[in-house]
């Protein structure tokens, strides 16, 4: 068995390199493909946070991207670290081009269309709205991913990103004075995910939102000491059911969103693995 890593990068949402990666995986026998997504890729800045996170974990990455100079970045760094990088649909679109007489576009994301998918995510997001902020736990068992954090740790959008991406998802707060339902323990079908971020970061964030609604900045939903005591409670309580955690502090919510997707498909290999005879 042959173990490889494949990165899919994308300015857009990755479907289309989901689907180039598995039609191309189809033709071969022995291989396990860990498949790391990296989705929304638009600049510079966030193309070198992501590549210093391929580099730990070296395979072949497919790309697409619009952005010449993001391109030209990606070429000149897989060069230097000796990674391999092949653009998706390089050839498809030059063949058109010479075919139809025409430049393209450049537009990120312009593929999609209002297909099965589509619909799917549709379904996707009108779960994930019904299900913020620990609403209807008695249909959590439904979910593809569950997250579980503090207020203000990025749960809800990060739950309308991956259901963009067509994964139902339910969130819930965690608070030290109102446990959450029991039945958030006994989940098996959704992979629940904890978020946690530094106590600074998460005051700041507080902060700021009492002020877009013009309330007192000086509460204990801002005070140093009890945010970090709640991100403590968190914490034990992730450790405590052993569920995977994502640390937000230096993460925008495409990368967080990824993070989550990683370990969806890993956990999803893992049971093909189990099941296998």
């Amino acid at each position: 068995m042959t173990r490889l890593h494949l990165h899919l990068l994308s300015d857009s949402t990755g479907e289309t390199l989901e689907n180039v990666a598995k039609a191309g995986l189809a033709q071969f026998e022995g291989v396990e493909a860990i498949k790391h997504f990296w989705p929304m890729v638009r600049s510079e800045g966030h193309l070198d946070r992501v590549l210093v996170e391929i580099a730990q974990k070296p395979g072949l990455i497919i790309y697409t991207l619009v952005n010449s100079s993001v391109r030209r970045r990606l070429e000149a760094r897989c060069a230097a670290l000796g990674l391999s990088a092949v653009s998706a649909l390089d050839p498809v679109i030059e063949a058109l081009s010479h075919l139809l007489g025409q430049a393209t576009i450049g537009r990120p994301g312009r593929q999609h269309v209002l297909d099965e998918a589509y619909f799917a995510r549709v379904e996707a997001i009108h779960y994930t709205i019904a299900h913020d902020d620990g609403v209807a736990p008695e249909d959590w068992e439904d979910a593809d991913i569950v997250l579980a954090g503090v207020s203000r740790s990025s749960k809800t959008p990060t739950s309308i990103y991956l259901a963009n991406r067509g994964y139902r998802v339910a969130n819930i707060p965690l608070v030290v004075e109102s446990p959450p339902p029991p039945n958030l323990f006994t989940l098996r079908r959704p992979l629940v995910v904890g978020l946690t971020t530094s106590p600074e970061r998460l005051v700041q964030i507080r902060r700021n939102r009492l002020l877009s609604l013009n309330e007192m900045t000086e509460t204990a939903y801002v005070d140093q000491d009890r945010v970090a005591r709640e991100l403590a409670f968190a914490r034990r309580m992730f450790s405590d059911n052993g569920w995977p955690v994502i640390d937000v502090t230096r993460r925008s919510i495409e990368e967080t969103a990824a993070a989550i997707i990683n370990l969806a498909n890993e956990r999803e290999d893992r049971a093909a693995e189990t099941v296998a005879p």
